[in-house]
C-alpha cells in the first residue's frame, strides 16, 4: 500500500500551516483525500505533489490563476490550464518589452512625438491616457497619490498635462507592476525630475531583475505542475489504493 502522509507531516515539509492545506482542499484544488481507519486524512504522493505544485506556482503567478489552473487539472482539463499559464508567460514578455521600451524613451531627450502621436505641453487627460494605454481613472488616482500633477485650462477648467508629466505617466504605467511601493515610485519620479540619471537607470534595472526572477519562478512552478499532472494520470489509472 502507498505510504500515507499526515497533515502535520506535510505542513512541516512545506513550511505551511495545516489550515492552509485544508483551505486548498476546500477550494477543490487537489484530488479527493481518502480517510484512514481512524477517519483522519491520509495524503498520498499525488496529494503531496499537488500541494508542492500550488506552492511553487504561487511564487510566479497570482492566486486566481493558480486556483483556476489546479481546478482544471483536477477536472481532467489540464491542457486548458496550461494555456492559461501560457497567457501569463506572454503577459510577462509584453511587460518586459514595455519596461525596455520605456527605458529607451527615458534615454531620449526629444519627446515631441510618442507612439506616432504629437506631444505638447497642454494635453488633456484623455490624450495622455490614450498615449500611455491606461484609464483616465488611473491617472486621477496617481495624481491623488502625488505622483503627478496637472494644471487647469483657464478657459474650461479641464486638466492639462505637460510633456514632462507625460514622461512620468509613461514611467508609472510601465513600472506599476514591478515597482510595488508608492514611496519607491515617488523617489523614481523625483530622480527623473532632478535628472539623477544613474538612479533612474538603476530603478529600471531593478524592474527588469524582478521580471527575471518572476519568470524563473513561473517556469519552476510549471515544472512542478507537469510532475503533478503525470503523477495524477498514473494515480487515476491505478485507482484508489
Amino acid at each position: 500500500m502507498e505510504p500515507v502522509c499526515t497533515p502535520k507531516q506535510l505542513a512541516d515539509q512545506l513550511k505551511v500551516s495545516t489550515t492552509t492545506l485544508r483551505r486548498y482542499e476546500d477550494q477543490d484544488l487537489i484530488p479527493d483525500v481518502p480517510r484512514t481507519d481512524s477517519n483522519r486524512r491520509g495524503y498520498r504522493a499525488v496529494h503531496v505533489q499537488a500541494f508542492v505544485s500550488i506552492r511553487a506556482l504561487l511564487k510566479g503567478f497570482g492566486i486566481p490563476v493558480v486556483y483556476e489552473v489546479m481546478r482544471k487539472v483536477k477536472a481532467g482539463r489540464e491542457v486548458e490550464g496550461l494555456w492559461l499559464l501560457n497567457q501569463q508567460l506572454h503577459d510577462s514578455h509584453v511587460e518586459k518589452q514595455r519596461v525596455e521600451s520605456t527605458l529607451t524613451l527615458f534615454r531620449q531627450t526629444d519627446l515631441s512625438v510618442y507612439r506616432n502621436k504629437p506631444v505638447t505641453d497642454s494635453m488633456t487627460i484623455g490624450e495622455v491616457a490614450e498615449i500611455c494605454g491606461v484609464r483616465t481613472s488611473a491617472i486621477r488616482h496617481w495624481e491623488k497619490e502625488g505622483l503627478i500633477r496637472s494644471e487647469r485650462n483657464l478657459q474650461n477648467g479641464y486638466r492639462v498635462f505637460s510633456s514632462r508629466e507625460l514622461r512620468k505617466l509613461i514611467v508609472i504605467s510601465s513600472l506599476r507592476k514591478t515597482v510595488f511601493f508608492i514611496d519607491s515610485m515617488k523617489q523614481l519620479l523625483h530622480d527623473l525630475d532632478t535628472q539623477n540619471l544613474a538612479s533612474v537607470e538603476q530603478s529600471f534595472q531593478l524592474a527588469l531583475d524582478k521580471l527575471n526572477v518572476r519568470l524563473t519562478a513561473q517556469y519552476q512552478g510549471i515544472a512542478e505542475l507537469m510532475n503533478y499532472i503525470q503523477r495524477l494520470t498514473l494515480h487515476q489509472q491505478q485507482g484508489p489504493s
